[in-house]
């Protein structure tokens, strides 16, 4: 490792830097809007984005810093068991081609700006949606605090900052700059800013990989000797215990695929890969790109073998997450490993600022409006969703600046758990209205319950408590994804409320959407009419469910 620090790296890191912050404040007259007071235009880019932008905006909303940092580490760690996260990448988008279309449309119909505006629309139920508000702005906040990890590694390598003995304030300033713009920009520009410096991220990521999985196995000797050093290491010193494997135990089998379905799952169910979503201009937009995004899971797979790549150059470090920025320093010259860098901090400032306007968005029209102040105009419902963007983002520098930077993943990986909860209500009511909304509730609160606990028992060997998201499956005494056996569990407690709630005819809640709102587009009559159409009350308070869309 290098002492002191990497002057053109940094020169590099920071020319790009500060090209994107340029961006990132000239995106505020990008597509301006007449009126700009509103949510549509800064936490939605005015719902106006086309299939490339749109297609730049959702990849640098899911493939972040964690990716480029995390997933390679993983395999830096473990071994094969790290690339659950190709597998999930490709069982998405078969997924989401049958339900995001479906949200597009709703939404672009009736205004809404959330899931939880669709979930309250659809069940008429303001404690579910809350629920799911809740649950969005949780399981964000240490998806945030990785991306900011991403750029501390990516800074500690360059050796900005100082040694662990400076002053926590010298040593942390870096990141507070790197912070502080990222917080103007989102602030002054909102959803715009993240989708145009996307073309930039992409760019940069696309062209670091190509070159690392061509230039780096080179100077190694090939993939033979590569993944013969992955061997070495994994096998462990002679009479002790493997350290991980170059293809998953059989043991580990079910923890891998339920990881992957599990992790498949609730992709999509994250605020801010909806936000990007509902950003696009047509319904047709959508389709077009979960054809095209999986070209991201083909750059996945190439950048999940620069762990192994790590293994085979030497690269010794305690915590795993700076193996590939230290990699990147050692086997490419300065200048490219500046432009390495700066893909890696690119790649978190993006989703930072998409992340953080969705769980502002949540407060804002699901808490806010909602709950504290019913009245809000459109000015008021903006100016708090800025202010709040600024909060969320605090709270995770507040994170990633006083705990483990070790932890981050796991913490990640417990919001995942709980993020999977909210799928009964969002993907069962695009599709049917049979579920009741207390029922759907209840198994939320099943599934939340079970999940936390059940991660709390997990103990690594940094972590007492969360320190990972695998635990035995009751019933089959497999270890599995914990966020999988907490959503089967939702699903059973809702469908059994369902069928007692529905037999006692339970008050089920007013349905505003209509059978044709799911499958509208921007062309089609009545999409932009204000207010939507009124939706006649059901014969008596009691009446059952309507009928599945």
């Amino acid at each position: 490792m290098r002492d002191g620090v990497n002057g053109v790296a940094l020169g590099v890191f920071v020319l790009f830097f500060l090209a994107v912050t340029v961006m990132g404040f000239m995106a505020a007259r990008w597509r301006k809007a007449e009126n700009e007071a509103s949510l549509d235009e800064w936490g939605l880019g005015g719902r106006s984005f086309g299939t490339w932008v749109t297609w730049f905006l959702l990849g640098g909303d899911l493939y972040t810093a964690y990716t480029f940092v995390a997933v390679p580490a993983a395999i830096y760690t473990a071994g094969a068991a790290g690339f659950f996260a190709v597998p999930y990448t490709i069982l998405v988008y078969p997924l989401i081609f049958t339900f995001l279309p479906r949200l597009w449309s709703v939404s672009h119909r009736h205004g809404y700006v959330t899931t939880s505006d669709f979930v309250r629309g659809r069940f008429g139920s303001k404690g579910l949606s809350l629920a799911v508000a809740v649950t969005g702005i949780l399981a964000t906040m240490p998806y945030i605090a990785l991306q900011l990890v991403g750029i501390q590694a990516v800074l500690d390598v360059m050796g900005v900052g100082g040694g662990e003995n400076t002053h926590w304030f010298v040593k942390d300033l870096p990141l507070l700059l790197a912070f502080a713009v990222l917080a103007a920009y989102t602030y002054s520009s909102g959803l715009r800013a993240p989708a145009l410096i996307a073309f930039v991220k992409d760019g940069l990521i696309y062209l670091v990989i190509a070159v690392a999985v061509v230039y780096i196995p080179v100077e190694l000797g090939g993939f033979h000797d590569i993944f013969a050093a992955a061997q070495e290491k994994f096998a462990g010193p002679p009479g002790g215990k493997p350290t991980g494997s170059l293809a998953p135990a059989e043991s580990g089998q079910w923890a891998y695929a339920t990881l992957a379905l599990g992790s498949a799952l609730a992709l999509f169910m994250y605020p801010h890969s909806i936000t990007a979503t509902l950003s696009s201009r047509s319904r047709n937009v959508i389709r077009r790109n979960t054809t095209i995004l999986p070209l991201y899971s083909l750059m996945l797979g190439l950048l999940a073998l620069l762990g192994f790549m790590a293994i085979a150059a030497g690269i010794e470090v305690e915590n795993g997450q700076l193996a590939i920025p230290q990699l990147f320093e050692d086997m490419f010259p300065d200048w490219f490993a500046g432009v390495a860098f700066a893909a890696i901090g690119i790649g978190a400032l993006v989703p930072a600022a998409i992340m953080s306007i969705a769980a502002a968005n949540l407060f804002t029209r699901n808490v806010y409006k909602d709950f504290l102040r019913p009245d809000a105009t459109p000015e008021q419902e903006t100016r708090v969703s800025k202010l709040v963007s600024l909060l969320v983002k605090v709270g995770a520098l507040a994170f990633v600046l006083t705990m483990d930077k070790t932890v981050a993943i796991n913490f990640q990986l417990l919001g995942g758990i709980w993020i999977l909860q909210t799928m009964p209500a969002l993907v069962g009511g695009l599709f049917t209205r049979w579920f009741h909304r207390w029922a759907l509730l209840s198994g939320w609160a099943v599934g939340m319950v079970y999940g936390t606990v059940a991660a709390y028992g997990v103990a690594s060997p940094t972590q007492a408590h969360f320190g990972g998201s695998s635990a035995e499956i009751p019933g089959i005494g497999e270890i599995g994804y914990i966020g999988l056996t907490a959503f089967v569990l939702n699903v059973v407690v809702t469908v059994a409320l369902t069928l007692v709630l529905n037999a006692l005819k339970a008050p089920a809640g007013t349905d505003e959407t209509s059978p044709a709102d799911y499958t509208a587009d921007a062309g089609d009559p009545d999409v932009a009419a204000e207010p939507p159409p009124a939706v006649p009350e059901p014969p008596s308070a009691t009446a059952a469910p309507g009928a599945g869309h």
